[in-house]
């Protein structure tokens, strides 16, 4: 593992317009750099980069980080090998947390399984030349209708019928006997003895994105008990059959270059798809589909159709699964094929063309999909339609953009034949239930971790780690598309306060405090309603009490996305004043740099006055259950305070207050 101290060399050292102009055509504008996005097809260029912050975002797509992340996302490095490859092109010299030797020898075992599964690879291919290869392996494949072109593409192959065929190849060719067994090629027998695993089997190798192989499935010709008909290579160190997406090194540039995905289930469809010219697909190999198979589908594209046969309880069993996809923001359709047909036997049937055709005419939203299969089932019985009602809300709540949500909960309503606002009101109550799993209210159970200490704003950050070490966080990506839970809701003020935290938290006041300082004291009795922006002001805190001058960096290289986008979001300006403009037409313009005092007290004031207006409502309740006059006139008293300060609070701010 890299050291802490090495990544922050790293990220100190490199120079965002380097690493991003090795890849895009830079020119300068104002105080920025722009050009075309590499991530999405434009003609004008929205694509910004921004020199003195070291991070970049395009206002097109909406991609954005540093430097670190933009080879993460162009290359598709994780992120050791971007930090490697970083840490190469300025000559930083890497420390490792475990030694060298270690380290080196880790690699080697990984190189050579690699190797292996290469030599292994090339063999299965050489014995479709044999005879019994020929005879078996070769003219299924053709029985199938693939080319040869198509069975040299897929790197398609045989296992002999011998038992130990290619054991006895592999350890003469000089391959330990543990790289065998480790790899999953080969295993022992009860008796102990070495044995082929794919022995009389049709090779299906399965590779990750860099194209190398790091596994193998096999299909057996021949009916017999007790045998399945296709088995895949045991998991490795570098194989998670729950991580890998079979055909997706083939497909991913017809995936990047369409911006959408056809999600099969089996080999053979990847294969026919492909051979009739349609690459953008993948499968994900007969299992359920995991949150890791979508994170690899969302790397390049967020437009996806799932493709099924017409095995109703099959559908039903993977509605769960492409929930997940929801979760993950991706946009999913689904298509139908007719009775007995696959895409496979269908594409071979009437042709890529036609296929095409179909799909665009018979692909529909996966909303709408759920929910015709599920009213087939719970028609006449409304105990069943009442459950349905629920789950559908469920997929709903898990879909990131609000205007896709409220239009499926539209196009909901008539399909179920219910008023949209009780399904409005259920949806949000869903939502809600889980806002407060993911952020309880202060003094529940729930607040408490395991110390007992309640979490609190300003208090620290357990669901994000230091972007310098450790894993990823595992949790669900926050969502901040909430359905609206009170008219008092002010995303853009509160988003307003953390941009100039992000952009001016190290200013110093003149009182020799610094802008991050005196925000967080102003505010240290209110809380954000959004629960993205309460965890970041939850970070901004933690970075303050060790710098009070507020140092962006750790923020943009989160290795949390949504903490990274949010910061790359509020350091970035879509617009900036042409340097000679004041010089051209002799005007001088403020700066916000020379408002901000301002623009701090103006955004907390507005803050402070959504407070007050939930203590009045609140106050104004309790008084009409008011049980006896003296209860009356004290809640009355407060009340005159309340309105004093909120007042006082609309005569800062330039507000009428109509009585």
């Amino acid at each position: 593992m890299i050291s802490d101290s090495t990544i922050r060399l790293i990220q100190d050292t490199v120079r965002i317009e380097e690493v991003v102009g090795s890849f895009v055509n830079l020119k300068k504008r104002g105080n920025s750099l722009i050009g075309l996005c590499p991530f999405h097809n434009e003609k004008s260029p929205s694509f910004n980069v921004n020199v003195a912050r070291g991070i970049f975002k395009c206002f097109g797509c909406g991609k954005g980080g540093d430097s670190v992340n933009f080879l993460m996302e162009h290359e598709k490095f994780s992120y050791p090998e971007a930090l490697r490859f970083l840490a190469e092109k300025y000559n930083i010299e890497i420390e490792e947390t475990v030694s060298q030797e270690d380290y080196r020898r880790e690699n080697d075992d990984r190189e050579s399984l690699f190797i292996l599964n290469e030599y292994a690879k090339d063999h299965f291919k050489t014995n479709l030349k044999t005879e019994e290869g020929k005879t078996i392996g070769l003219s299924y494949f053709h029985e199938r209708g693939f080319r040869d072109d198509t069975i040299e593409k897929f790197d398609l192959g045989y296992s002999l019928q011998s038992r130990t065929h290619f054991c006895d190849q592999a350890l003469a060719y000089g391959f330990k006997l543990e790289f065998l067994e480790k790899s999953g090629l080969a295993f022992k027998t009860d008796q102990g003895t070495l044995m082929d695993r794919f022995r009389s089997r049709v090779i299906f190798p399965i590779h990750n994105q860099s194209g190398k192989v790091i596994a193998f499935g096999g299909r057996i010709l021949k009916t017999q008990e007790k045998t399945a008909k296709y088995i895949n290579s045991p998991e490795t160190e570098f194989y998670q059959k729950s991580e890998v997406l079979y055909g997706l090194f083939q497909a991913k540039k017809a995936i990047r270059n369409l911006d959408y995905c056809l999600l099969a289930e089996g080999y053979t469809d990847v294969i026919s798809l492909h051979q009739s010219g349609i690459e953008n697909v993948v499968s994900s190999s007969g299992t359920s589909l995991t949150r890791q198979q979508i994170k690899l589908i969302s790397r390049f594209t967020q437009n996806i159709t799932i493709l099924y046969d017409g095995d109703a309880a099959g559908i039903k069993a993977s509605l769960r699964g492409i929930d997940l996809l929801l979760e993950e923001g991706l946009f999913v359709k689904v298509v139908l094929f007719p009775d007995n047909q696959d895409p496979d036997s269908f594409i071979r049937k009437v042709g890529g063309t036609a296929f095409s055709e179909y799909i665009q005419k018979e692909q529909k939203d996966f909303i709408a999909f759920k929910t015709e299969i599920l009213l087939k089932e719970a028609e006449g019985d409304p105990i069943k339609k009442s459950i349905l009602v629920h789950d559908i809300l469920e997929s709903i709540a898990k879909v990131s953009d609000s205007v896709l949500a409220s239009v499926y909960t539209h196009a909901c309503s008539d399909k179920l034949e219910m008023d949209e606002r009780v399904l409005l009101v259920e949806l949000n109550k869903i939502r809600l239930k889980k806002a407060k799993a993911v952020f309880p209210e202060p003094g529940s159970p729930e607040s408490l971790n395991q110390g007992g200490k309640e979490l609190t704003p300003f208090k620290g950050s357990e669901g994000f780690q230091n972007p310098d070490s450790g894993p990823m966080p595992q949790e669900t990506p926050v969502s901040n598309n909430l359905a609206p839970l009170s008219p008092l809701r002010d995303d853009e003020q509160e988003e307003e306060l953390l941009r100039l935290l992000m952009n001016y938290g190290a200013y110093d006041w003149d009182e020799g405090i610094s802008v991050a300082q005196d925000i967080l004291v102003q505010i240290q009795d209110l809380e954000m309603e959004n629960p993205l922006f309460h965890s970041f002001l939850n970070l901004i805190a933690e970075e303050v009490e060790k710098e009070p001058k507020l140092d962006p960096r750790p923020l943009i290289q989160s290795r949390n996305p949504e903490i990274r986008n949010l910061a790359v979001k509020l350091l970035s300006q879509k617009y900036s004043l042409s340097e000679n403009w004041e010089k051209r037409h002799g005007i001088e313009v403020k700066r916000e740099e020379d408002l901000v005092k301002e623009a701090v007290e103006n955004c907390i004031n507005h803050l402070k006055r959504r407070k007050l207006d939930a203590l009045i409502k609140e106050n104004q309740d309790k008084m009409k259950k008011a049980q006896s006059p003296e209860e009356e006139a004290e809640l009355l008293s407060i009340h005159l305070v309340y309105s004093n300060l909120r007042s006082n609070l609309s005569n800062a701010l330039g507000v009428v207050v109509l009585k």
